[in-house]
């Protein structure tokens, strides 16, 4: 009597423990795997990414892209700016005048020095010519153009003027010296005169070289 009460007793706590285990596991979280139960619906308050595009603000919306190779995106040159023409355009030009100019300063300076080594006139006359033939080219190339305006270009005419009177003074002075007492008629055949001539022209000289040299 005593055995069969005490395997009923067992039977009736193995049961009540099965019936507790069943009971916690529909109810409480399993250990380690996260929360258990129902979601949220996290999108209720959310449209579509469509909703969300058509709702951007106009004041982000993309700036669209430039088409370069549009001709209506190419500004046109302003050619009838003074600056854009006198600076730009005429760059290539003012380098060909700069270059006439270096030219001429080698002539200038032999022109110089045969002045202050005092050589004859048939020396001195023939380096003249070369340079009155250098500008006059010169002149005719410039004359029609803007650079016959410049101050450089003004003064090698002016030079070249001077420089030819005294070739063609000397020339004369060598050619009647035997017949002239130097008087007044002949003064200006002096040797003192010419060499004051030749003086001023050497000045003359030395300025228009520093100031072709400035033009670089």
């Amino acid at each position: 009597m005593k055995k069969w009460v005490l395997v009923t007793l067992i039977t009736g706590i193995v049961l009540f423990q099965c019936n507790l285990y069943a009971f916690g596991k529909s109810k409480l979280p399993v250990e380690g795997k996260g929360y258990v139960g129902t979601l949220p619906v996290l999108t209720r308050n959310y449209g579509s990414n469509e909703e969300a595009t058509d709702k951007t603000p106009a004041s982000v919306s993309p700036i669209p892209a430039k088409d370069f190779n549009s001709e209506r995106e190419i500004k046109p040159a302003p050619i009838e700016d003074p600056s854009f023409v006198n600076i730009i355009l005429k760059t290539e030009k003012s380098s060909k005048y700069v270059n006439d100019l270096n030219e001429l300063i080698p002539i200038l300076e032999e022109i110089y020095d045969m002045i202050d080594d005092n050589k004859n006139v048939q020396i001195f006359n023939a380096k003249v010519f070369y340079f009155n033939k250098s500008v006059d080219y010169f002149r005719d190339k410039y004359a029609n153009k803007p650079e016959g305006q410049f101050i450089s270009y003004k003064r090698l005419l002016e030079l070249n003027t001077h420089s030819r009177s005294i070739a063609l003074l000397r020339a004369e002075a060598e050619k009647y010296n035997p017949y002239l007492s130097y008087g007044s008629e002949g003064y200006i055949y002096n040797p003192t005169n010419i060499q004051q001539q030749l003086g001023f022209l050497k000045n003359e000289i030395r300025q228009t070289i520093l100031l072709l040299r400035e033009s670089n």
